[in-house]
This record gives C-alpha cells, sequence and structure tokens, in this order.
C-alpha cells in the first residue's frame, strides 16, 4: 500500500519527537571530525507547506510544533532542532516544516552524506527536486528496507539510520524488526532510530518483544503521549526506539519530554525514558 501522505500530519506532535530525537544523535556524531553517514527508510517530500489544504484540513501542527514555536523559555538541547526549521522560514512565521531529510541536511558538514529512499510515486520526484544537484544526497525509489540491506556497512562506519515507516499494515512492525535482525549483522555499531505511532500499545508490545528477541543490547525506548491510551481510532502517542544511543540522549530526553508535555498536552500527556535492553 502506498496511501499514506505525511503532508496531512507534517509538524504534529509525533514529528516533534521524532525530530528532536534525530537532531539530538546527529549532533553526539559531529563530536568527532570523522564523516558519518545518515539514511532514511521512508524519507517522505523533505518539506511541507503548513499552509497547504492538506495541513489545514487536520491542523495537526497546531497541536505539535505551532505549541513548541510559540514558547519563549526552550530547552537549549533543542536548538539545532528549531534552527533547521527556521532555515526554511527565514527565521519568521511558521509555514513550511522540514520532513526528516531536510532536519538530517541542516545537521551535515562537507565530510557527510546521506541516503534516503521513497517509493511513493508522488512523493519521489518532490524529494527529488528538494535535494536537486545536491552532492552530498543520493535519492533511490525503492523499498527502504532493501536499499538499507544493500547499503551496509557504510564505508564511513559511523552513522544514523532512521526507521519510520507509515505502518499502515500490521506486518509493518514485523517488518521493523527483520530489517533490524539484518542490519545490526552487517553493521553492529551503527545507530538505529525507529519511530513508531501507538495506535493500538498491543503493536508496539509486539515490536518491542521481536527486539528484545534478537540478542541486541543499549536499546532505549523515548515516548510522549498526547491522551491515554485507547481502543478507540487514532494516535495517542509515539516514540523512538534507539539502538547504540548516543550516552547523552537519556538524560538529555529526561529534561526535554517534560517541556514538551506542557507545551503540547499539559492536562492529558505523560511521557517516558526508559531501557528495553540495557548495556
Amino acid at each position: 500500500m502506498l496511501s499514506y501522505r505525511h503532508s496531512f500530519h507534517a509538524g504534529n506532535h509525533a514529528d516533534v519527537v521524532k525530530h528532536i530525537v534525530q537532531s539530538l544523535i546527529l549532533n553526539s556524531l559531529k563530536q568527532k571530525d570523522k564523516p558519518f553517514v545518515y539514511h532514511d527508510t521512508h524519507s517522505g517530500v523533505g518539506r511541507y507547506d503548513l499552509t497547504h489544504e492538506w495541513s489545514e484540513k487536520t491542523g495537526e501542527y497546531k497541536q505539535g510544533i505551532a505549541r513548541v514555536w510559540e514558547q519563549t523559555e526552550l530547552p537549549e538541547d533543542i536548538q539545532s532542532y528549531l534552527e533547521s526549521i527556521s532555515a526554511l522560514n527565514n527565521g519568521e512565521k511558521l509555514r513550511f516544516y522540514p520532513g526528516s531529510p531536510r532536519v538530517a541536511r541542516a545537521h551535515l558538514r562537507d565530510q557527510d552524506r546521506m541516503v534516503l529512499t521513497e517509493l511513493h510515486p508522488a512523493d519521489h520526484p518532490l524529494l527529488e527536486q528538494e535535494f536537486h544537484r545536491d552532492r552530498q544526497v543520493s535519492i533511490y525509489k525503492e523499498d527502504g528496507f532493501q536499499r538499507l540491506k544493500g547499503s551496509l556497512p557504510p564505508k564511513e562506519r559511523r552513522g544514523l539510520v532512521l526507521i519510520d515507516p507509515p505502518y499502515e499494515l500490521a506486518k509493518e512492525y514485523r517488518d521493523v524488526v527483520t530489517a533490524i535482525a539484518q542490519s545490526h549483522k552487517r553493521w553492529a555499531t551503527g545507530i538505529y532510530a525507529i519511530w513508531y505511532p501507538v495506535v493500538n500499545r498491543c503493536d508496539i508490545e509486539d515490536m518491542i518483544e521481536g527486539l528484545e528477541g534478537l540478542g541486541i543490547n543499549k536499546i532505549l525506548q523515548i515516548e510522549l503521549g498526547v491522551s491515554p491510551d485507547t481502543n478507540e481510532r487514532g494516535m495517542t502517542a509515539s516514540g523512538m526506539i534507539v539502538i547504540n544511543p548516543p550516552w547523552k540522549l537519556e538524560s538529555q530526553m529526561n529534561e526535554i519530554l517534560p517541556f514538551l508535555k506542557e507545551a503540547i498536552a499539559p492536562a492529558t500527556g505523560h511521557f517516558k525514558v526508559e531501557w528495553i535492553v540495557p548495556e
């Protein structure tokens, strides 16, 4: 299925958490001069117009980035994330929101590179247009997991893989576990960040159980909820599962998540930072 279009959801609370974690990991990689690779399995279009009718139809960004954007006292560790947004808006009124490729591009140095994959027939040409003639970016119209399998280990031996499928089908949760099993065998020292939505908590529990069964150490779970779990339709929370997280990420998110809860969902929100598998 290729019906999912992220334009309806860009800038929502899930994007905020995902892109903050992504930015923190990339900043940690920049602490060393050696080059790194950023690999994105489900890239989308790169940037999103929040005034587009699709964004306005759902209004999800208004309960996400818009609430963070209006805050005056901000955690220092989210500054680079906010700068990647400001760069698209000339520091002015919030109109454009960066997808994960554009967030990553804002953090790359001259020696680093990106590998992007997008299979959707409408989104792929927009992604190519977004990074036209950018020599640090390689773009593929392929299945993201297949491209990942064929790209590891990277020549740099350092980097981040972001995995955030649309989860339109229940099997995609199992596909993530399979992709991690295959990838970790090829590149055990890489950082893998898996985004997940909480629509049915059982799906997340099954995915975590699958990851636990791989025998991989250092797996950290980060989650922000905007409402309690429910059997009704809709995403109540989202999170990131990070394999080989930078050593500061746990403490950074323990400081950032209380801020996000108060900014986005002060009455009904919740958060957690927990080790699924410790070191």
